[in-house]
């Protein structure tokens, strides 16, 4: 009795103890992480200097009962200071959903005799897979209920997905953490029965013109580096080992030409390929190598009739396309197609049995440009607008008169197009639906340059509602990226219309370090040039400000991954020129997880960052980390998001951000961080419903910093 009237009281207390604090408004503590000093420094260059209090925190089983603990503290808070704008979110959650057509079908594509498609069903968070034989009129089949196959878990993503030539098997890869390990399965789609677990951790697939041998592609299971290649007989019990990468800065991947001819193993790192290939109609033979190795020399392999077509920078950092002989692909024997061009970089090329489209990029946008084979014309595709982003869609057919890509831009919803290669007209398949009334004549887009210090024009695209003006600070939202040589293309988003709608300007910075202009503009922000990345990102903040776009008042930015590094650096660099920082899986704690091997990438990515066992390549890159240069002083409002079965970035690395910025900030301005402790990815959840909860939950936070929560 004495121990209910106890627990009653406890309970009494504590409800007592809520109503004051909400009736005064009292906002809950934070989480303090404890401090435990390590033993050892992480490196031989910098021998107790690199004391990281907060290594604890790292769990690489991620079952550590304390920080779990740590981690739920941190999302209770993280709610806590967030609850008032529960109906926010809702009102976002319904409007961004409310421009969703539920109900929806891709455009089919044609493989063999059927056409392949995804739908998707109204309240269901995946795609459903199917075709139809001989023509769209026919039967409709289901090869894969992405529903179905997620049922009780938390996460779900397809890979790979690969039909065997006779369009009698599936091969396909599934991954159920989040942790981007993927098992292969064959699927019988005469039987409708698969077999389960066919091989584990596997990257990439391709079927052999016999529709029975596979080749898949293992990775290591500490690095997640894919080293090993694979030969599988169906129905047999043989696994065969048939390649494996020893160079841990190289990385490998099986795929078949378009024409079906030949299996192509890449071996690639950062700077540097290698190609292997076997004729797709003698499975039990052996790879050939096309060509050896030499450092700074990326090639890569296609094929057409009795040639070989390899895009190559051997001549230029640009890339040139030249055809060789199968017989004898020796470099004497190369013939120039395309040549390398200073201005113009050749991201890639799309083989067909007439015609070669290269995907191009020039003047910061990407461009395609038709090569007719047999007349020996090329015809530049253009394009409607000054700001668009253009891909190549889905093209399985080696003998196709059309080729698919898809556009979009800003304003203009993402569109698939079928351009015909012989009369260069196009056609325009489908348009991403936008429900609600959607008027792109009501939002404006622009490309505007930031100066830096060494003379550089950076480009920002900017999107707004209505022309922007200059005599008044808006609300901005600036977005970045920076890294691999990856370019931040503009991409059109309805979900992005709850900002605009409510005044908010948003912006990308095109900075160096991406491939926005190309590989010079990749070099230019990496390795011992890195801190580009970083000035060039703050050189257009401030010319943003200094054109009364925005004010530093009214300033938000954001990034995920590379792109967290960069918000990390900045606002270390930089905290007062900054309302408001959202960071996504955030690449903070650069020293420690490079000066560790046995990470997934780490290794691999001493081509993008250094080598911090290096001298000059430490001491520069502890003089960015975020991690080790937050310091006492303000900082601006900051939500980080991760994810604790990401392996891309380690949970550890934003949860000690966080800790060491609650420790150091002299300021009260929210410190969130929001950790999915369930099985989700690198990208964050991965049901279209959960993903659109996730963003009405960052952007209602958003609004609130920028003052625009009514």
């Amino acid at each position: 009795m004495k121990a209910r009237i106890a627990a009653l009281l406890t309970l009494v207390i504590l409800a007592l103890i809520g109503f004051y604090q909400g009736a005064r408004m009292i906002p809950p503590k934070p989480p303090v992480a404890k401090k435990v000093l390590p033993t050892s420094s992480s490196s031989p260059l910098a021998p107790g200097a690199l004391a990281d209090e907060y290594a604890w925190l790292r769990d690489d089983e991620r079952s550590n009962p304390a920080v779990l603990a740590h981690l739920r503290a941190e999302n209770a808070y993280s709610d806590a200071m967030t609850r008032s704008l529960s109906e926010l979110r809702e009102t976002l959650y319904r409007e961004m959903r409310g421009r969703l057509k539920e109900d929806d079908t891709q455009v089919p594509y044609k493989l063999g005799a059927a056409f392949y498609y995804s739908r998707t069903e109204k309240d269901k968070q995946y795609p459903i897979r199917c075709r139809k034989a001989g023509s769209l009129e026919g039967r409709e089949e289901v090869l894969l209920d992405e529903n179905q196959m997620s049922e009780g878990k938390e996460f779900f993503d397809l890979g790979d997905f690969a039909v065997s030539l006779d369009g009698h098997r599936l091969a396909y890869t599934s991954d159920t953490l989040g942790y981007r390990q993927y098992v292969l399965h064959v699927k019988d789609l005469t039987t409708q029965k698969t077999l389960e677990n066919i091989a584990e951790r596997v990257t990439s697939v391709a079927w052999a013109a016999d529709n029975q041998t596979l080749f898949y592609v293992s990775e290591d299971p500490v690095t997640k580096r894919s080293s090993q290649l694979f030969r599988h007989v169906l129905g047999s019990r043989s696994h065969e080992l048939l390649y494996t990468e020893d160079n841990e800065l190289y990385g490998i991947e099986i795929a078949r030409t378009r024409s079906d001819a030949f299996l192509c193993l890449t071996s690639q790192s950062k700077t540097t390929t290698e190609v292997r290939y076997l004729a797709a109609d003698h499975p039990q033979e052996v790879f050939k190598l096309l060509l050896p190795r030499k450092e700074g020399h990326e090639y890569f392999l296609d094929h057409r009739g009795n040639d070989f077509l390899i895009r190559t920078n051997d001549l230029g950092k640009t890339f040139r396309l030249v055809k060789a002989p199968v017989s004898d692909a020796a470099p004497e024997r190369w013939s120039e197609v395309l040549p390398c061009r200073p201005a113009v970089t050749l991201e890639d090329v799309e083989c067909f049995e007439t015609h070669i489209v290269c995907i191009e990029r020039a003047e910061g946008l990407p461009q395609l440009t038709v090569l007719n084979l047999e007349k020996g014309t090329s015809e530049k595709v253009a394009f409607p607008e000054p700001v668009y982003s253009v891909r190549a869609g889905q093209n399985p057919e080696f003998h196709s008169s059309t080729f698919r890509f898809l556009y979009e831009s800003f304003t203009t919803p993402d569109s698939v197009f079928d351009y015909h290669l012989e009369t260069g007209a196009r056609e325009l398949k489908k348009q991403e639906a936008v429900l609600g009334g959607y008027d792109p004549t009501q939002y404006h887009a622009q490309r505007v340059y930031a100066t830096a210090s060494d003379g550089v024009q950076i480009p920002i695209s900017l999107l707004s509602k209505g022309p922007l003006t200059h005599n008044t600070s808006h609300p901005l939202l600036l977005e970045a990226y920076g890294a691999y040589g990856i370019p931040s293309d503009v991409e059109f988003s309805s979900d992005r219309l709850s900002l605009l709608d409510r005044g908010v300007v948003y912006a990308i910075a095109h900075v160096r370090g991406g491939g926005d202009l190309g590989k010079d503009w990749h070099d230019q922000g990496k390795m011992m040039a890195k801190k580009n990345t970083f000035s060039d990102f703050i050189t257009c903040a401030e010319y943003l400000v200094a054109q009364k776009t925005t004010s530093s008042e009214k300033l938000a930015i954001t990034g995920g991954s590379a792109g967290g590094l960069l918000m990390g650096a900045v606002t270390n660099m930089r905290p007062d020129l900054f309302k408001l920082v959202v960071s996504y899986v955030p690449f903070v704690d650069v020293i420690n997880t490079m000066l560790d091997e046995t990470l997934p990438l780490t290794v691999g990515e001493y081509l993008e960052w250094g080598n911090p066992h290096e001298r000059p390549a430490f001491d520069y890159m502890r003089s960015y980390s975020p991690y080790d240069n937050i310091r006492r002083t303000d900082y601006p409002a900051i939500l980080v998001r991760s994810a604790l079965f990401d392996s891309q970035v380690g949970y550890w690395e934003p949860a000690k951000y966080v800790a060491r910025l609650r420790e150091l900030k002299t300021d009260r301005n929210p410190l969130l961080l929001k950790v999915s402790l369930e099985p989700s990815g690198h990208g964050g959840a991965s049901g279209r419903y959960d993903k659109l909860h996730e963003t009405a939950y960052d952007y209602a936070f958003i609004l609130s910093q920028l003052g625009l929560a009514q």
